[in-house]
């Protein structure tokens, strides 16, 4: 809810053509808190179940009853574990309904071992997509995706950050990080299986005179610990707790190279297009990619970095080490500059805006 800045931009495109926006969500007990600013009410359901099957459906309901009761004129659906109660308000009462689809929800690598809970998402996907009159995704993949498996129309709207004015930065000490050597930064509020985050640990083995910081939250994050301590490289990664967006970018501003090693082991990783992408871009440094179709698209067109060809860790640190002393590496870093005067939320939400106006 505080780390997804999609849904944030979301609410606030709202705010701006004049609705009274409230956020939903639940409340975990690792949830940070509720920025004051947020010009918008939000409301963090307290739910018993925390995963699992019994978690969707009790947050399905309490979400569902919540709404039909609740006076609204627009629904906005962020993912298909939302879609459900919203969609059957919207018909109950006649309000309007806009589908956002961050990823290919029923591709996700925690679906695929469990064929039962994924055919289950796939039939409720099936049943509500092709009576959607308003949809939205992150990137030309998945609409393409979309538009050929239901033949409902897609827009896209990139997560992408918004300028920002320049700020005081903070420095290496503030930070308490070494000031001799490079720092590289993979960070994430998904660090999932199949992220490439164990490799690159591993890989940090091989590497000499950089720092790993890791930061964020997932499904691997737990195992993250052990990893460092089993490869012997406790002085080289330093592993931070997802943080928000402002303390955030002082972290990535300050390193080297930006990390985004996915692997395309399923639709969803093929055709994602990570928020860190962009992030890295407006903190202005160049990027270490797996070869991923969205994401070889923006660095190919603005030439600010370089891939990886494996996932083999003694290739990741070779690629480290010559991206880092790489002839191009100023060229990579002054183009960030370009790419991130066109890709900025100001001329992507421009988009939405117009999807929210018309449809």
């Amino acid at each position: 809810m505080v780390t997804d800045h999609r849904v944030y931009k979301s609410c606030m495109c709202l705010n701006e053509m004049g609705y009274e926006v409230e956020l939903i969500g639940r409340r975990l007990p690792n949830s940070l808190p509720i920025p004051q600013q947020w010009p918008y009410r939000t409301k963090r359901m307290r739910l018993f179940f925390k995963s699992g099957p019994l978690f969707y459906v009790w947050f399905n309901v309490r979400l569902f009853f919540y709404l039909l009761f609740k006076k609204t004129d627009v629904l906005l659906a962020n993912d298909l574990d939302t879609l459900l109660p919203n969609f059957l308000v919207s018909k109950l009462r006649n309000v309007r309904l806009v589908y956002d689809s961050h990823e290919v929800f029923c591709e996700v690598p925690e679906l695929q071992a469990t064929p039962f809970k994924k055919k289950l998402w796939e039939k409720l996907e099936g049943f509500l997509v092709p009576r959607l009159k308003t949809a939205i995704t992150v990137n030309e993949s998945i609409k393409q995706y979309f538009e050929k498996k239901y033949g409902t129309p897609f827009w896209v709207v990139r997560n992408i950050p918004d300028l920002e004015a320049p700020r005081v930065q903070k420095t290496r000490a503030d930070l308490k990080l070494p000031e001799d050597v490079a720092l590289l930064i993979l960070q994430g509020a998904g660090l999932n299986v199949n992220r490439g985050v164990e490799e690159l640990i591993e890989s940090m083995q091989f590497t000499n005179n950089v720092l790993l910081l890791i930061i964020g939250s997932g499904d691997v994050w737990s195992k993250l610990p052990a990893l460092i301590e089993k490869f012997k490289v406790n002085e080289k990664v330093k592993l931070i707790s997802k943080v928000p967006k402002s303390e955030l970018i002082h972290y990535t501003q300050l390193a080297k190279l930006g990390i985004s090693i996915d692997k395309a082991t399923n639709l969803n990783y093929k055709w994602s297009l990570p928020n860190k992408v962009f992030d890295y871009i407006h903190a202005g440094i160049p990027i270490l990619a797996s070869r991923l179709t969205e994401i070889e698209k923006i660095i190919e067109q603005y030439n600010i970095g370089y891939f990886i060809e494996s996932h083999e860790p003694k290739h990741i640190a070779q690629r480290i080490h010559e991206g880092l002393n790489h002839t191009d590496y100023k060229m990579w870093q002054a183009n960030t500059l370009n790419a991130k005067l066109e890709l900025n939320w100001h001329n992507e939400k421009q988009i939405l805006l117009q999807c929210l106006r018309e449809n």
